[in-house]
């Protein structure tokens, strides 16, 4: 009796090590299964150009987005394709760091930004702007995956909550702050 109770505490232990093993290994599937995307949008009394100069600069990135606490890099004007931004973020009570690559500029239409975070997780946004009745309309889509299974476990249940209010906040300090830059003299 003694052998077969060893045999199920081996069983269960060679099981909690598989599970373990399957929520810290890499993902293994495709992004359109295991990113996440979360498309914002606001409209903003300034013309297509201020918003473009504003948003783009990632030194205004702080005032902006709730979970952008700090860059370095290329943060005084809109980075160019290759440029790179180091973003010190936090989201959902975890500090981290990013690495932003600019990829594409079609200012003042339109921008694509690439980045990786310590631990593995990825992330592409595309700030897109175009004239509205009231002088632009900014749409930002953000699409992004972690490293892992346990990632995307806690992503479907807490992150992804927390990353849609931040994008909400993030529009409408965008809104305010250029609107207040197309009012300067």
């Amino acid at each position: 009796m003694a052998t077969q109770s060893g045999r199920s505490i081996f069983v269960i232990l060679g099981a909690l090590a598989v599970l373990v093993a399957l929520l810290f290994a890499p993902l293994p599937w495709p992004d359109f299964i295991a990113s996440t995307r979360i498309v914002t949008q606001v409209d903003i009394a300034a013309p297509p150009a201020t918003v473009f100069a504003y948003a783009t600069t990632p030194a205004n990135w702080p005032a902006w987005h709730p979970a952008s606490r700090a860059v370095s890099g290329v943060i005084d004007r809109t980075p160019q394709p290759g440029e790179q931004v180091i973003e010190d973020i936090e989201v959902a009570g975890r500090r981290f760091q990013a690495a932003w690559t600019s990829i594409a500029v079609e200012a003042p239409r339109r921008w694509e930004f690439g980045g990786q975070a310590g631990g593995g997780g990825r992330a592409n946004i595309v700030y897109t702007l175009n004239p509205s009745g009231t002088g632009t309309r900014f749409v930002r889509n953000l699409t992004y995956s972690g490293p892992n299974l346990l990632y995307a476990l806690v992503n479907a249940v807490w992150i992804r909550g927390v990353m849609e209010a931040d994008s909400a906040e993030a529009m409408a300090r965008l809104k305010r702050g250029a609107e207040e830059r197309a009012t300067m003299p």
